[in-house]
């Protein structure tokens, strides 16, 4: 069983056009939307949800009116201005139970805090498993990490051949956390001087976790100049080009229709993908793929 996780410097490149197509190509796989601040992939795989559960990774505060003398000791200490008119504010507290160990009449006490909601969803192309991280919440990495983990185990128990990750964007806790333990990553990126800047730092991130890497140009066509340019920096830290993808009307027709773009055949994006899957899976693999 192979992991492959598609990120990019930023949001907005593609990657999850591509998850969702190779979603389509591929067989005996398992799909995961690590991208947990924003998550957006079951737009075009259409899932028929089948469980659902609270992410608890935080606690919050709560004040007990009946215990309270008013002596004010929380609203002193507490460094986050949560506490007002003695009614903790969920929204500004971090949980750090300051409040509760200097209460004398043990009037504050500390509950766990929904922060999400994990999903397990069925898709006609294999299991899928995604998540919400509530708005303003923190442990996005934590969610990552309880996602795939998820999502191995199913793949161990069901004996599937590849787990497709969605990962995040950037180079912070929860792309470490998309992209630790896997087999081979993606990059997608522009042909723009911030797509050339993000390849050098997230290249970077997973040349130190060791992962076979490889690079995705995302609309080429637009800049051709800098493509040539990033296409030149992959050579020389020695990173494959998987392959290019034309700019296409027919992508964002296919997100219309809440579809991955390769269920259409007549345009130049699919083919271009269907290339770079190839490439992939014959990388992992050394088979080849429709």
């Amino acid at each position: 069983m192979k992991q492959i996780v598609i990120i990019s410097g930023k949001g907005g490149t593609g990657k999850t056009t591509l998850t969702a197509s190779f979603a389509l190509l591929a067989e005996n796989v398992i799909l995961c939307d690590c991208d947990v601040d924003a998550a957006d992939l079951f737009l075009l795989l259409g899932p028929q949800k089948q469980q659902e559960e609270d992410f608890i990774s935080s606690q919050k505060a709560v004040i007990y009116n009946e215990k309270c003398t008013r002596c004010m000791k929380c609203v002193s200490v507490c460094r986050f201005d949560a506490i007002i008119d003695l009614k903790v504010d969920p929204v500004k507290c971090e949980g750090c139970g300051v409040c509760e160990l200097v209460c004398p009449e043990n009037a504050i006490t500390m509950i766990d805090h929904a922060d999400g909601k994990l999903y397990t969803s069925g898709t006609e192309y294999g299991p899928f498993f995604h998540a919400r991280l509530n708005p303003g919440s923190g442990n996005s990495g934590k969610l990552v990490t309880e996602i795939r983990k998820r999502s191995f185990k199913l793949a161990q128990d069901e004996k599937k051949d590849l787990i497709i990750i969605d990962g995040s964007p950037g180079i912070g806790c929860p792309v470490i956390a998309s992209i630790s333990g896997t087999d081979l990553a993606l990059i997608v990126i522009e042909p723009t001087l911030s797509g050339e800047h993000d390849l050098k730092r997230i290249a970077g991130l997973t040349e130190h976790f060791k992962i076979r890497t490889f690079v995705c140009i995302n609309k080429y066509d637009i800049n051709e100049e800098m493509t040539k340019k990033i296409e030149t920096l992959c050579k020389e830290n020695e990173i494959t080009v998987a392959g290019r993808i034309p700019y296409d009307p027919a992508v964002i027709k296919a997100m219309v229709d809440q579809q991955p773009v390769v269920r259409f055949s007549d345009n130049r994006a699919t083919d271009a993908i269907k290339k770079i899957w190839r490439k992939l899976y014959e990388e992992l693999s050394g088979g080849s793929k429709k």
